[in-house]
């Protein structure tokens, strides 16, 4: 099935912020990225959770990644995913250009809305609330800790610490959300619902979640004598690397920017996503012809022939079928034309909290991508290798692709602002 994705009116991103193993900012993502290095360390393991020989690295948030974004009172009553999305938001702001102390000044009447996407939403206050039940009683479980144990928490506090008015929008879509919350937030602009939209993804990756994935084989394990590393489109991949953070981008229509002398960092030219029946519940399909129709159709929304793209940000992390699927969905969309450059920045980012994301942005704005660390022999099955770390020109066209288990998929285009 296919989903919409053609937008009637121009909507360009304005503004970027992002948090996560880098740093805070866009200045740490896009070295991380030019350098092509990942951004991995030690996960806390004392609890227990962990499998002896499992996964023991993620590419987790750094201390102090959000001082001077949120107050302490603040702080208090937010769950981490919560406090990464309100410092995204406000980052993203400043970087619009667009007061953080009073937003909805420039919005117009439609106002702001906002579209998150997460995977596993407050990992933090549910495993506390859940902990409360088990080990005392139900009776014990703390209100304060519900409000901020369900998904669309990240959303409300962004609403709430900006004066957001219009639509708030969750999006669970696993590794496909992020960009079905980008396209999501385009249509709203588009249709007219929203002067501005703050759309992105938040996550957070605590020990017992990391536990969980590796126990499940999701995770990048380190052969003997190596290093866990998430080797997309590689013949030795054997999972991707966990990560957190938070990004969110500033979605503006060319009236909105206009009317307050702004700037745009790209244009979202048009998004789609479709879904492969094929799949399980937690794993990969073959569906990639049902899949690669929804690709074409994306490209033809945007009025972009398949050898137009200059480059594709893909969300290869590392997962054997996943990457398997991304590369013949690919295929069969550029059957007979060469592929274009593919960058594979989860590899640096890990996978979750919207490193992609904003590295899709990063790429349309013209920062480089450096090389693809861990892919060092490209899988002769899959006819693709990601980026060596030769340099490229600034790209004119960018296609972001992200493939989810479970069957979701997701695709945006964006151009040159």
């Amino acid at each position: 099935m296919d989903g919409p994705g053609g937008l009637r009116e121009p909507v360009f991103v304005t503004g970027l912020g992002t948090l996560g193993a880098w740093g805070s900012g866009c200045d740490g993502l896009a070295a991380a990225l030019a350098a092509g290095a990942p951004l991995a360390v030690e996960v806390d393991r004392a609890a227990g959770y962990h499998l002896p020989g499992g996964a023991r690295r993620a590419c987790l948030l750094p201390a102090g990644a959000l001082a001077g974004w949120l107050s302490p009172a603040e702080s208090r009553r937010m769950s981490p995913p919560s406090k990464l999305a309100v410092a995204a938001s406000r980052m993203g702001l400043r970087c619009a250009g667009i007061d953080t102390a009073d937003p909805a000044d420039a919005a117009g009447e439609a106002g702001t809305a906002v579209v998150i996407a997460t995977a596993f939403g407050p990992s933090t206050n549910t495993e506390t609330l859940l902990k409360q039940i088990l080990f005392e009683n139900p009776e014990a479980a703390s209100p304060s800790l519900f409000m901020e144990s369900v998904a669309n928490a990240p959303a409300a506090q962004i609403a709430i610490a900006l004066k957001a008015r219009g639509a708030s929008l969750t999006i669970c879509q696993r590794e496909a959300g992020p960009l079905i919350a980008l396209g999501t937030g385009a249509a709203e602009i588009a249709a007219g619902r929203a002067g501005r939209v703050l759309a992105g993804s938040v996550d957070e990756m605590t020990p017992l979640l990391h536990a969980l994935l590796d126990r499940f084989g999701a995770l990048a394990r380190a052969e003997a004598g190596g290093e866990e590393l998430a080797r997309p489109f590689d013949r030795r991949r054997n999972g991707f690397l966990a990560g957190e953070g938070g990004t969110i981008a500033v979605l503006e229509s060319a009236a909105g920017l206009a009317a307050r002398g702004g700037r745009a960092l790209a244009r979202i030219l048009a998004w789609g996503s479709a879904f492969d029946p094929t799949a399980t519940p937690s794993g990969w399909g073959g569906g990639h012809r049902a899949l690669a129709r929804g690709l074409r159709r994306t490209l033809e929304r945007a009025g972009v022939e398949p050898a137009g793209v200059d480059l594709v940000v893909s969300g290869a992390a590392g997962s054997i079928d996943g990457d398997r699927l991304e590369a013949e969905v690919l295929r069969a969309v550029w059957a007979g034309v060469p592929l274009p450059p593919v960058a594979a920045p989860k590899a640096v980012t890990g996978e979750y909290g919207g490193g992609h994301l904003a590295a899709a942005v990063l790429a349309a704005a013209g920062h480089p991508m450096g090389p693809t660390p861990g892919c060092e022999e490209p899988d002769p099955g899959l006819g693709l290798s990601p980026l060596d770390g030769s340099p490229l020109p600034p790209p004119s066209v960018v296609l972001a692709t992200s493939l989810a288990a479970g069957g979701a998929a997701a695709w945006v285009v964006l151009g040159r602002a």
